[in-house]
């Protein structure tokens, strides 16, 4: 993911790599690795869907078939970006050239399908990979809005729910709006338990308050983490943070630890 709002820096920090933009690229790439992993799912669990299971988890004839025409469409996510493709590369569906042309692809496929299965539990889940497209597009307006369609209709313990929480968190982040942002990352927190986002929220508020100018604050949040979020990259990326913040003169308060060792 590109386009976050980094740390002011230091004269000395300019002069080296900024170790606290490679902690944050860390994190966009974990997340946006399982953000592909978890699209692509998507299209598995459509295409694998059949007969009475089929039925089942959709109302309707045109559900069934949106549902089966969005796991091919969502297929798209799984063909690779080679600027210099093999000679033996496939003539249907051949590598993207770039990451851009992936992109705009992947927007098309789901405007196009959206716009084709309106009113559908299929149209309303296309939305999320195309929010995440339009977010690399930097496209932030249209991103939002694709996020808050998919907001609206998925259960709250849906696990892709987080992703799209968090991209909303990013968009407005992007957009200079840290309130919102921040509000956003909290709801993140506050929902999310699952394995691949376990602590991200409370990480991304506390990357959000560096932005702000209030880093003792952010330390205090990224103490929390270790505890709440023990062995995640959550975790890894807090320390991370509070080790650059300490070498900046930032106090950093006492590390939480997880219930089981406070116990102990």
């Amino acid at each position: 993911m590109r386009a976050f709002v980094t740390d002011k820096l230091t004269r000395k920090e300019m002069k080296a790599p900024d170790a606290l933009q490679r902690a944050g690229q860390d994190a966009r790439e974990w997340v946006q690795g399982r953000q592909r992993s978890l699209a692509i799912g998507i299209a598995v669990a459509f295409v694998g869907l059949s007969g009475a299971a089929l039925v089942s988890y959709l109302s309707g004839k045109s559900e069934a078939a949106a549902a089966k025409e969005l796991g091919q469409e969502l297929q798209t996510l799984a063909r690779p970006v080679d600027a210099a493709p093999p000679a033996d590369a496939p003539a249907e569906n051949p590598p993207f050239k770039t990451e851009k042309d992936k992109d705009e692809a992947i927007v098309k496929a789901m405007t196009d399908f959206r716009a084709q299965h309106g009113g559908t539990h299929a149209n309303a889940s296309a939305a999320l990979p195309l929010a995440q497209a339009l977010f690399r597009l930097q496209k932030y307006d249209e991103s939002l809005a694709a996020f808050d369609d998919y907001l609206k209709i998925v259960p709250p313990d849906d696990p892709l729910r987080a992703l799209a929480l968090e991209g909303k968190g990013y968009c407005f982040e992007a957009k200079n709006q840290l309130d919102q942002a921040l509000a956003t990352f909290d709801e993140l927190s506050r929902e999310s338990k699952t394995e691949f986002m376990n602590g991200m929220g409370l990480y991304h508020r506390a990357r959000v308050l560096i932005a702000q100018g209030k880093k003792t604050e952010a330390a205090a949040q990224l103490a929390e983490i270790p505890g709440s979020a023990p062995n995640t990259a959550a975790a890894r990326l807090a320390q991370d943070r509070m080790n650059l913040l300490a070498s900046q003169g930032v106090i950093i308060p006492p590390v939480a630890k997880p219930p089981s060792l406070d116990a102990g």
